[in-house]
C-alpha cells in the first residue's frame, strides 16, 4: 500500500509539475513544454522566472566579471567542476553550442575550488575553443541560485532572470536543445 501512495504521489507531482511548465510566465517559455524531449527531458521551466543576484565571479586572470555583463542576452550558465566527470563529459558540447549560438552566451561556472592549472589543463584536453570560463571560488552565485550538486546549468532570459534548469549533464548541441534555445529566444 505505501508504494501505491508513493506512486500517486509521484504522478501528482509530476502532473503539477508539467501543468506549471505550462504555465511559465513569459511569451517565450510558455509554448516549449513540447520540447522537453531527448537531452532536454531534464529540464525544469522556471515559473515565475527568478532574479539572480549579482554575484561576483573571477576571471582566469583573477579579474571581476559580473553576470549583469550578460543583460541583453539569453545566457546558457553552467555550474561545473574540474573533479566532476558528468561536468567533463558535457563541457564539449556546451562548446559546441557556443560555436553554433554565438548570439547565446555560454558561460562555464567552475564552482568552488578548482585550481587555475586544472582548469587550463581540461580546457587544453578537451579542445575548448568557444568557451571562457569564470570561476565563483567562494561559491556565493552557485548558493544564491540553489545549486547543490553539479554539473547544473541555467538558463537566463536576457533580463538575467532564470527560466529553465537542467540538473545533470546534458548534449547541449543535440537537435533538442537547439531547439528549446530558439523556441526560448524566439521574439
Amino acid at each position: 500500500m505505501k508504494s501505491a501512495a508513493r506512486l500517486a504521489i509521484a504522478v501528482v507531482y509530476a502532473l503539477s509539475i508539467l501543468s506549471a511548465n505550462s504555465a511559465v510566465a513569459g511569451d517565450q517559455t510558455a509554448d516549449v513544454a513540447g520540447l522537453l524531449t531527448g537531452p532536454m527531458q531534464k529540464i525544469i521551466l522556471t515559473a515565475p522566472a527568478a532574479d539572480l543576484p549579482d554575484a561576483a565571479l573571477v576571471t582566469m586572470e583573477d579579474g571581476a566579471a559580473q553576470l549583469s555583463n550578460y543583460r541583453g542576452q539569453w545566457v546558457v550558465l553552467n555550474f561545473w567542476a574540474t573533479w566532476c566527470a558528468p561536468c567533463r563529459h558535457e563541457m564539449p558540447s556546451l562548446d559546441r553550442l557556443q560555436a553554433a549560438r554565438p548570439d547565446i552566451a555560454v558561460i562555464p561556472v567552475a564552482t568552488g575550488p578548482n585550481p587555475l592549472p586544472a582548469i587550463a589543463r581540461f580546457w587544453e584536453e578537451a579542445a575548448i575553443t568557444h568557451l571562457t570560463p569564470l570561476r565563483d571560488t567562494s561559491r556565493q552565485l552557485s548558493a544564491a541560485a540553489g545549486v547543490m550538486a553539479l554539473p547544473v546549468t541555467l538558463i537566463l532570459n536576457p533580463e538575467g532572470q532564470e527560466v529553465a534548469r537542467l540538473i545533470g549533464d546534458a548534449e547541449w548541441d543535440s537537435p533538442e536543445a537547439l531547439a528549446l534555445l530558439d523556441a526560448l529566444a524566439a521574439p
